[in-house]
């Protein structure tokens, strides 16, 4: 029997962040999370009576096609919580018309995902203290399974959170195994502080983002 996934939000956008920032995207949005990050921006998603659409892998893949648009982006909430997650994951990266990126936020071991003889990228998410999820991160069980096609993001809300972002950039050297981003949470930190804190920690090969689609539309618009 085909697992159902449910889905908030199946939708052509431009990616907003990591390394595909301004190239157009499809984007999976699935409900759920098992992390209540502090500044979280899909929290309407993540509740047992979020609105969605039940699909089976096959499914998905078929609404994916129809966009005639390469590059996916699965995210959520998050996505690998979900029973049949291998199973989606299989069916999308079979096929060589689509190329997945998996948006993860730190919690889940990643090793798991890699069976199929096809690799997602992925960009995986460390929770700062400012978010309130720091004690769920799995960073070192995740380390040996990231290579330079992935991604490591830091969403930064404060100086503490710049501070912490540092220690382990250099603790686990990590400019050295994938792409590595800072990114303020929109309306909390001013980006010129950021980019200076960079200049003083000569934080060379990190990239500052912005969410480029909070600044194209309002920042709390579903969809883009």
């Amino acid at each position: 029997m085909e697992h159902k996934y449910k889905v908030a939000e199946l939708f052509v956008s431009i990616n907003g962040e990591g390394t595909r920032a301004g190239e157009l995207a499809a984007f999976v949005r699935l409900c759920g999370c098992n992390l209540r990050c502090s500044y979280c921006d899909t929290m309407w998603a993540n509740s047992a009576d979020a609105p969605h659409t039940k699909m089976t892998a096959r499914e998905i893949r078929s609404a994916l096609l129809e966009t005639g648009v390469k590059n996916v982006t699965l995210t959520g909430g998050e996505p690998l919580i979900h029973e049949g997650a291998e199973e989606l994951l299989m069916c999308l990266l079979e096929d060589d018309r689509l190329s997945v990126e998996i948006e993860t936020n730190g919690s889940v071991n990643i090793s798991g995902f890699l069976k199929s003889k096809y690799r997602p990228l992925f960009t995986l998410d460390y929770k700062l203290p400012s978010s309130g999820m720091e004690n769920s991160m799995c960073l070192e069980e995740n380390l040996p399974y990231l290579t330079r096609d992935d991604t490591i993001k830091f969403v930064t809300g404060s100086t503490q959170d710049l501070e912490c972002a540092a220690e382990l950039i250099e603790k686990y050297e990590l400019c050295g195994r994938c792409h590595v981003y800072l990114s303020p949470v929109f309306g909390k930190i001013a980006p010129a502080d950021m980019v200076e804190f960079m200049r003083e920690k000569n934080l060379d090969g990190v990239r500052l983002q912005l969410q480029l689609h909070k600044f194209i539309w309002a920042p709390d618009k579903k969809g883009v």
